[in-house]
């Protein structure tokens, strides 16, 4: 499955389990050489960090994480998405024993579904107005759909809500601009629709896990 990454932790955020897709993304030749290691011996700083605390809550029990939308980024730098999963384990007694984790990269949009042509209309519309805020009555409008038919068909052929989608192409425009261009970080965050900085750190971190001047950083090192 060299689509979905699998994983298993301990308690301490060690991998016990991990399948070769994990290994491959990460850089390396086989398992044994990621068994037993910690996120901060594995990934850049900035992203370890973030996978750490992310591990923490869901291990500590105060979260689990369902279809999160992550930007990743592969051992040349190329980014990709996936929608993440993160769930406690627990032992017969209903402690948490240790965690695993499954990301699966989005697939390609079904165009065989039968609303396929009004729900990619839709997408365009995004596209073509991500600077700005898209409000769902703008696509109910534009494909004729009722807004639950909207989100169930969304996630249907392209496996994101239509928010999930914004947030797609706004961070592709980012991260593209980062990684391209001498634009300040605010510059960019205004170009992709956003007016608040902090707001457009916050969710680009969330996402990516890094910082939009650690992203810069990270792609554009020799």
């Amino acid at each position: 499955m060299s689509d979905i990454v699998f994983f298993v932790k301990d308690l301490e955020g060690r991998y016990l389990v991990v399948n070769h897709t994990l290994v491959r993304r990460c850089g390396m030749r086989d398992k044994d050489a990621l068994i037993g290691k910690r996120a901060e011996q594995v990934f850049p700083a900035s992203l370890a960090a973030s996978y750490a605390a992310q591990d923490a809550l869901v291990l500590g029990g105060k979260k689990e994480i369902h279809d999160q939308l992550e930007l990743h980024l592969y051992p040349n730098r190329t980014p990709g998405w996936c929608l993440t999963q993160k769930i406690p384990l627990r032992d017969v007694r209903h402690q948490i024993v240790g965690m695993t984790g499954i990301s699966r990269d989005l697939a390609m949009p079904d165009q065989r579904h039968p609303v396929y042509a009004k729900i990619a209309a839709a997408v365009k519309h995004l596209h073509q107005n991500y600077t700005q805020t898209v409000a769902m009555a703008d696509l109910v409008k534009l494909t004729g759909l009722s807004v639950a038919q909207l989100e169930r068909n969304f996630h249907k052929i392209f496996s994101l809500t239509p928010r999930q989608m914004m947030v797609k192409i706004r961070l592709d425009a980012a991260s593209s601009m980062l990684a391209e261009s001498t634009l300040s970080i605010t510059d960019v965050a205004v170009a992709c629709g956003y007016q608040d900085h902090s707001a457009f750190s916050r969710i680009f971190k969330a996402t990516v896990g890094m910082t939009p001047s650690d992203y810069r950083d990270v792609v554009r090192r020799d």
